[in-house]
């Protein structure tokens, strides 16, 4: 049975990344949740704000929220993700002894589903899933461009900094999968060019005017009768995000960067973790047939990367961005598979020595964090 085991490493990992994912679950649940929570009870019962897409479908349902539904409808949603997420590897790269150090870089990422399982209830979680599932849909007809779009509204409803975060992904997806491999017309540029400014409208209007038109004691009053326990009056201590400013936000975040930004070499070794994936994604880009491809693949990856950028300077949940943005690398590592290439790209070796070390340390750390890391 050892040597079996010994023989199938890769196998071994995965059944580790399982066993942490589940003992992430269980710490996750004894956990008070104390954001995710509070956006359950919002809804648009003062008219329109920022925040309240999911609360509202929720108040759909019941007008009580007990707190166990933070843990179902985010347990619910890791799941569709990670049946997402595996159809789409099947689908881009098949599974095989050959692919499979590929998903354990990606899926058993501490970046990736692990780490949404550790903020099991934010909505971080959502962009990625609505983006992979434009990875799956056909990409032929205007149809998909207004479905990206209508994900993209979907997004800055639940929350305005998805613009940031998950937007620019699927951008590049919409470009990429129907764009430069279907139609680029200029009624279809049109579309999408209108289609884009309506989300950003969109976001401008949930940044600048989505801010709650009552006073703090009301709306917390109003929040506790959607409680199923009203007692739980700690679950209520973030009210205030609803009424900070932009500009707090900001001086919030850069009052914290000396301390935060200690972090930074503990996500650069992370990141450096994963370097036989970076260096597959590097042999992917080169292997393109179109010089035209690879540089706009480079200009995307860069463009992606500068909206991460913005968002460490704007809110200080840096565990969380750092480990999004890995996530969107993911994902444009599948858009880059879809495109016509010269030549197969290696995988990643699967008895190299190094390579399986890394494989076992990323598959061993069992999440990045919220706000600084572990």
């Amino acid at each position: 049975m050892t040597l079996r085991i010994l023989q199938h490493p890769w196998r071994l990992l995965l059944a580790i990344n399982a066993a942490v994912i589940v003992g992430v679950f269980v710490h996750k649940i004894q956990l008070p949740p104390y954001v995710p929570y509070i956006h359950l009870l919002v809804d648009y019962h003062f008219g329109f704000i920022k925040r309240a897409l999911i609360g509202a479908i929720v108040a759909l349902f019941t007008d009580k929220v007990p707190v166990w539904l933070v843990f179902a409808l985010g347990g619910a949603t890791w799941s569709v993700t990670l049946a997402l997420y595996a159809r789409l590897f099947r689908k881009t790269f098949g599974f095989s002894a050959r692919t499979l150090p590929l998903f354990v870089f990606t899926a058993g990422s501490p970046f990736f589903l692990k780490n949404f399982m550790h903020t099991l209830g934010h909505f971080d979680i959502y962009g990625c899933a609505l983006a992979i599932v434009l990875l799956l849909m056909p990409a032929s007809s205007l149809l998909f461009v207004a479905t990206a779009a209508l994900f993209a509204i979907v997004l800055v409803l639940i929350h305005h900094i998805h613009l940031l975060m998950y937007v620019p992904t699927i951008i590049t997806i919409v470009v990429f999968r129907h764009y430069l491999s279907h139609s680029c017309n200029r009624a279809s540029v049109a579309f999408g060019i209108v289609a884009l400014a309506l989300v950003a409208a969109l976001f401008f209007a949930a940044q600048f005017w989505g801010t709650m038109p009552i006073p703090e004691a009301d709306f917390v009053a109003y929040l506790k009768a959607r409680m199923a326990d009203p007692s739980r009056t700690d679950l209520l201590q973030f009210a205030y995000i609803w009424y900070q400013p932009l500009a707090k936000e900001i001086a919030d975040t850069w009052g914290r960067l000396p301390h935060n930004s200690l972090g930074v070499p503990v996500f650069a070794l992370l990141i450096w973790l994963h370097l036989p994936l970076w260096r597959f994604f590097a042999n992917l880009i080169g292997a393109l047939a179109s010089e035209m491809h690879r540089r706009l693949v480079i200009a995307a990856l860069i463009g992606i990367s500068l909206a991460y950028v913005v968002m460490f300077a704007m809110v200080f949940d840096y565990s969380r961005w750092i480990s999004n943005w890995a996530v969107c690398m993911f994902l444009i590592l599948h858009v880059v598979k879809m495109l016509p290439a010269k030549h197969e790209a290696a995988l990643i070796p699967a008895e190299d020595r190094k390579t399986n070390i890394f494989g076992l340390i990323i598959t061993l750390i069992p999440r990045v964090g919220i706000v600084r890391p572990f």
